[in-house]
């Protein structure tokens, strides 16, 4: 079979759906299904993609299925989590290797796609990856904490939660925010709830809308505006996260029943038992993803709300490109200066909180017992490619 007749068949096989303008334009992509329980984005993205106009695109939007053998299966995986597998160690090895698992044929041909997209292409792209939380919630946006995706996030009516890549390994959002693009997550609400079918709907209009692949505001996205900002309760703050209650292996962990997301609890509050002991919540702030499902090791995350003032203060710092007076502190230096990564050494950096690595778009992981590697998102965002748009002037 030639080669290019094959590669057709097999982008067929991982597109939903291709709306194609009568002009170029920006890219917009949804991913849908990278965990294979989590559907509701697939079902919005065939309700709503085919009924475009094309006559009013501009650009192309994409509807890409992510586990296509876990969703068939309606499983969040086969063998591996495919949403823990995009980090540089497992992408080399990944073309390395003769014999892939389930989750490494689909890694691969998405990833085939992803750099297919990107040949050549110069027009605004935005990566869009819906999922599902196994317990009650608010639809909300996750994202890796860079300006361009603070301010693209912000045109939508609900809580963005900042930083969980910090307590993830691999998620395929900080792949593609490596690559410098808009890039964010939107977690509709409960698996099986078909509210998070509908939530998902009037996400793909809004973004249809503020990414200009349609020009006009049509009833659908005043509609859709208005089903996201009442399914959020108005709640439109941002959040970051705080902590991680991570499941061992072979642990019998079990959260205690009537938990959901963007619950306010107070230190000392019984969540959860691993191997019949009690666990309690750590500090007084917000439950976030308390897990009800049988797979996965997130027990359950905490959050906290983020105070406009630091908002602004790190918006102004990393314009300003003031995290360069950080090599100046004992024990900080730059491990790629072209990548904006940061090493710290932990023997003399531990007076420095968290908090002020943030302010400057850093987040940070373990190297070794005695170094930080901190990675900014800034220092690699393609912010000229949406700078002199709408939405990230406003």
């Amino acid at each position: 079979m030639p080669q290019q007749i094959e590669k057709k068949i097999l982008l067929d096989k991982r597109i939903i759906h291709h709306v194609k303008g009568n002009e170029k334009g920006p890219i917009l992509v949804f991913f849908a299904g990278i965990h294979g329980n989590e559907q509701a984005g697939i079902k919005a993205l065939k309700n709503v993609l085919p009924k475009l106009n094309t006559n009013q695109v501009k650009g192309d939007i994409y509807g890409i299925y992510g586990n296509t053998s876990a969703i068939l299966q309606n499983k969040r995986y086969i063998d591996n989590d495919l949403n823990r597998m995009w980090t540089k160690e497992q992408l080399y090895k990944l073309f390395q290797k003769t014999t892939l698992t389930s989750e490494e044929i689909e890694q691969k041909s998405i990833l085939k796609f992803i750099l297919g997209l990107l040949e050549n292409q110069n027009e605004p792209i935005y990566f869009i990856d819906f999922h599902t939380t196994s317990s009650k919630t608010l639809p909300f946006v996750t994202i890796n904490d860079a300006l361009i995706n603070r301010k693209f996030s912000r045109l939508f009516p609900v809580p963005i939660v900042l930083g969980i890549e910090e307590y993830l390994d691999g998620p395929l959002l900080s792949y593609l925010n490596e690559k410098g693009f808009v890039s964010l997550g939107f977690e509709s609400g409960q698996h099986t709830d078909h509210q998070a079918i509908v939530n998902c709907e009037s996400f793909i209009h809004l973004a249809c809308y503020f990414t200009n692949n349609l020009e006009d505001k049509t009833i659908d996205f005043q509609y859709a505006f208005k089903q996201l900002k009442e399914a959020s309760k108005e709640n439109r703050e941002i959040y970051e996260v705080v902590y991680k209650y991570t499941i061992k292996t072979n642990e019998d962990f079990k959260m205690k029943s009537g938990f959901k997301s963007f619950e306010p609890i107070k230190k000392g509050t019984l969540l959860a038992t691993s191997n019949n002991k009690p666990v309690f919540a750590p500090s007084s702030n917000v439950l976030f993803m308390p897990l009800y499902q049988e797979t996965g090791n997130d027990g359950f995350f905490i959050i906290k709300e983020i105070p406009k003032f630091f908002l602004n203060l790190s918006s102004v710092l990393r314009q300003l490109k003031a995290d360069n007076f950080l090599t100046f502190l004992p024990g900080i230096s730059w491990h790629d200066k072209s990548k904006g990564i940061l090493r710290a050494n932990l023997k003399i950096t531990r007076f420095l909180a968290k908090s002020i690595f943030h302010l400057f778009g850093y987040r940070n992981k373990q190297e070794d017992e005695t170094h930080l590697l901190l990675y900014n998102r800034e220092r690699v965002s393609k912010r000229n490619m949406y700078r002199y748009l709408p939405w990230y002037k406003a």
